[in-house]
């Protein structure tokens, strides 16, 4: 059976602490995960020193912030094994600059993670494609014009497993603004590939619905803690909720691949069916040779009689014996 592919998006919420995102790790692998993801950001490679700041950088500058949450390059081995073998779940990062996809093939990652932002950024796309690994592609910032470039620039660089993601890039995002629709627009555009859905709403609602559409990626931010500081924290899905997220998700790919035969179905239903459907009975005693009309008939449970769809076959049958009311009808009753 094909299960969606499920991945905890960690960002930066591990604060540049070793130990700390072993936790996240760890939190997010017990909910059922099939991978956790993380980002991958040099400062100086992806950005110019007087570069605006987002909204939610209000403490610290976006230097000091990347520069104080930055991992070396042992940290990042260090978080892959701790994943991949301790935990048996898959780890991956969504890389800024080349440098950081230099660093994340000194790793040994198996799949990138391309974020909206950088869609538009083709010497990114095409070293990213010249790894030969699995892309995953997020499209909250792109046109279509965009996402066809984008698109058509990993294949020419020589990515043959690329999964395209519906994203709306709003934090929270309103599920009037999720876009599932765009994930049918997306298999109709490009029809050799998968498509999946990062997503940034508040519950789990929208990316069960997103499986539904067709998903068969869904990736969602994840934390220890909505108190916890950073960026993403306020907006994140909580261990629980997340653990509940997962379970809902694997419940819809049962129901979705398992394909049932209605009249076998039906067939199987034994004494439910008779328990719950009706037979025909008289409303009323009457005598022999009585002709029934409508006004003759009721309906009752069990269903082990004649059948009520049946009923116009006993209009105008003449009774061969005086019946009470409540009586069963069955064939021998008329002629």
């Amino acid at each position: 059976m094909k299960e969606t592919y499920i991945i905890a998006e960690l960002g930066n919420t591990h604060e540049g602490s070793l130990g700390l995102a072993k936790c996240f790790i760890k939190a997010a692998a017990q909910t059922g995960v099939d991978a956790v993801k993380m980002q991958t950001h040099i400062f100086e490679a992806e950005s110019l020193p007087d570069a605006p700041n987002p909204p939610y950088f209000k403490d610290e500058s976006r230097k000091e912030y990347f520069e104080r949450t930055a991992f070396s390059l042992e940290d990042w081995r260090e978080l892959k094994r701790y994943s991949q073998e301790e935990l048996h779940i898959d780890f991956f990062s969504s890389p800024f600059s080349l440098e950081a996809v230099e660093l994340l093939e000194a790793v040994g990652v198996s799949t990138y993670k391309i974020a909206s932002g950088e869609v538009n950024n083709l010497p990114l796309l095409e070293r990213v494609a010249r790894t030969g690994k699995r892309v995953l592609l997020s499209s909250g910032m792109s046109s279509w014009l965009e996402l066809d470039q984008a698109v058509e620039t990993l294949k020419e660089n020589g990515c043959n497993d690329l999964v395209v993601l519906q994203c709306t890039s709003e934090y929270p995002c309103p599920p009037e603004s999720a876009g599932l629709n765009i994930l049918e627009e997306l298999k109709n555009r490009y029809d050799d590939i998968e498509v999946g859905y990062s997503d940034h709403t508040l519950g789990v609602a929208v990316p069960l619905a997103a499986v539904i559409k067709g998903a068969t990626v869904v990736e969602k931010h994840f934390t220890l803690s909505k108190k916890m500081y950073g960026s993403d924290a306020m907006n994140s899905t909580e261990p629980d909720e997340f653990k509940r997220l997962v379970q809902e998700i694997r419940q819809v790919d049962i129901a979705l691949n398992c394909d049932v035969n209605k009249d076998q179905k039906v067939a199987s239903l034994g004494g439910m069916k008779i328990t719950f459907e009706k037979s025909i009975v008289a409303e009323k005693d009457l005598d022999p040779s009585h002709k029934l009309t409508i006004e003759d008939l009721a309906f009752k449970k069990p269903g082990d009689g004649i059948p009520a769809k049946e009923y116009k076959s006993l209009l105008g049958k003449k009774l061969k014996c005086k019946v009470h009311k409540n009586h069963k009808f069955n064939w021998d009753d008329v002629c």
